[in-house]
This record gives structure tokens, sequence and C-alpha cells, in this order.
């Protein structure tokens, strides 16, 4: 007998997450969408800052990989726009970087990231850190 309640959830609820990659680099951007598929997500992708706007107004991603040297307009500047506008404002922004510099990640966070991450990154790394931030904010004893 169903209660009424929430409906069970289902692999396509759970599993079938919309990820945005945003990279100009084709051979990071292909190699992380292709990951990012094999296990289970589904991916848009983007290759600089205005396309990500753009996209991510469009398909409302669950989240978002954002380079953050990006041509025509990069990163920050995007992920600032993303922030701003009611639609996506709540999408969480993971910032990559190849410029590991110090207060980087600070500035991703000012700019309006929600996490920030060196590259190169193994795609597992990255797989596990999405599947982290994607996760509902439940207290757990172990990380």
């Amino acid at each position: 007998m169903h209660d009424g309640g929430e409906p069970p959830e289902t692999s396509n609820t759970v599993e079938r997450r919309r990820v945005l990659v945003v990279d100009d680099f084709d051979d990071a951007r292909e190699m992380y969408a292709e990951y990012l598929e094999f296990v289970g997500f589904q991916v848009e992708v983007a290759r600089n800052g205005v396309e990500a706007v753009e996209k991510a107004q469009g398909v409302l991603p669950d989240i978002i990989l954002m380079d953050l040297s990006l041509p025509v307009m990069d990163g920050w500047e995007a992920t600032r726009r993303l922030k701003e506008d009611h639609r996506t404002r709540d999408i969480p922004v993971m910032a990559l970087s190849g410029h590991v510099l110090a207060g980087n990640a600070e500035q991703a966070r000012q700019a309006g990231a929600d996490e920030f991450v060196a590259k190169p990154c193994l795609p597992q790394d990255l797989e596990d850190r999405i599947r982290r931030m994607l996760k509902p904010s439940k207290s757990k004893s172990r990380p």
C-alpha cells in the first residue's frame, strides 16, 4: 500500500544529476564530460563564460564545474553573474583553476564559488567532490 507520502527515490532522481562542465580546453572538457557521463551524470558543456551563463540559465544544472581562465568572459565574472541571477544563484559552482596562487580560492569564494579545485584533478576525485556537494546536508559521523 502506498501511503501517499513522497515517492521512493528512483535511479533517475538520484543518479542522473545534471552537471555543466565549463572549460575552454577541449581535452579537459571532454575528459571530464565523458567520465561524468560514464559514472551516471547528465552532462552539458560550455567553452566560455558567456556560453556557461546561457547554458546554466537554459538547463538549470544541479552543479557547475567552472574553469576560471576562460575566453570571452572569464569564470570569475560568469560565476558572479550566475550568483546574481535568481534562476541560477542556488546552483553550486565548483571553480577549477590551474593557477594555484595564494588567494585564488578566497577570490573564487568571493565571486560566489562554493568550492575551489586545483587542476589537474583526477576525474575520480572530481566525481567524489561533486557527489559530496550534491548530497543533502545531513550531518554524518564520517566524512
